[in-house]
């Protein structure tokens, strides 16, 4: 849930598209930190920017069932401490800051290969295919400051479209997805009163997930993430993205109503900003449900 929170067009997140058994609760507290490139706006003036972001998050979700199918709802909030260096109109700069980042919803629902299940028929479900669509939305509640050129929040909305599948052999869960996001203007972009449109960012995301005993599980995936040219006051920018990154995660039982997830991802490729390394580590608790 957190792998993305520097930047969340860009963002890897195993299992997204799973069942569990209704009436669910689970509450995350996460940690992260990226270091490299890491800018929300890629249109800013910036260049040899070596910024390190540490990121606390705390978010919840909940199981749901819609109309016989397997849903879940959840928020993420995001506190983030920003610091680093960089050069700007040919001169370094420097930037240290810390605040809220965007609060963010996602809603998804699977529409084939999951029921809606209580825990009691959970136990004897085996999943083959699982089909499912979400969507996604931040709101630009984070830290921002017009006046600065490194801020924790983009100051706008955005939405993020996604359709996905999973597929089953074995101890082996094989999963697609391709999603859209579509931006919201900030109409006062750096140094005051500008006006930033972004094009949408279009993204695809691939990857395996290995079951293991005890209830651990590993996942190796990639994501490819293009477009996203933004304009200024009219003016259009050579700010195409074209970027790949690529992230490992593992996660583990601790108790039988907690669980541990370590993630780890790079920058593979990159055209335009989104030349970061990012760890984290996420503890999750759950309840209800019957559990």
């Amino acid at each position: 849930m957190f792998a993305s929170t520097p930047a969340r067009a860009q963002q890897i997140e195993p299992r997204a598209f799973s069942n569990a058994p209704t009436g669910v609760n689970f509450l995350l507290l996460g940690y992260g930190h990226a270091e490299g490139s890491v800018v929300v706006d890629e249109s800013l003036p910036l260049k040899d920017a070596d910024l390190n972001v540490n990121v606390t998050a705390l978010a919840y979700a909940r199981s749901l069932a819609i109309y016989g199918l397997h849903g879940q709802v959840n928020m993420v909030l995001p506190y983030a401490w920003l610091s680093g260096t960089a050069q700007a109109f040919g001169q370094p700069v420097s930037r240290e800051v810390d605040g809220f980042g965007d609060l963010s919803a996602r809603f998804a629902v699977n529409f084939v290969g999951a029921p809606a299940l209580t825990l009691k028929d959970f136990m004897s479900y085996r999943q083959k295919t699982i089909v499912g669509a979400s969507v996604n939305l931040s709101v630009p509640t984070g830290q921002y400051e017009s006046g600065k050129l490194v801020n924790i929040s983009a100051n706008r909305w955005l939405i993020r479209p996604e359709i996905g599948a999973s597929h089953v052999e074995g101890s082996l869960t094989f999963e697609l997805a391709a999603a859209a996001s579509f931006f919201g203007d900030n109409d006062d972009f750096y140094p005051g009163g500008k006006k930033r449109e972004q094009d949408p960012v279009y993204s695809v995301l691939g990857g395996v997930v290995w079951s293991l005993p005890h209830g651990m599980w590993t996942a190796l995936h990639g994501t490819y993430f293009a477009g996203g040219r933004s304009t200024i006051d009219g003016v259009k920018s050579d700010d195409r993205q074209g970027n790949t990154r690529a992230g490992l995660t593992i996660t583990f039982p601790a108790a039988r109503q907690y669980s541990v997830k370590l993630f780890a991802g790079t920058g593979v490729s990159t055209r335009t900003g989104g030349d970061y390394d990012l760890y984290s580590v996420t503890l999750q608790y759950r309840w209800g449900g019957g559990l």
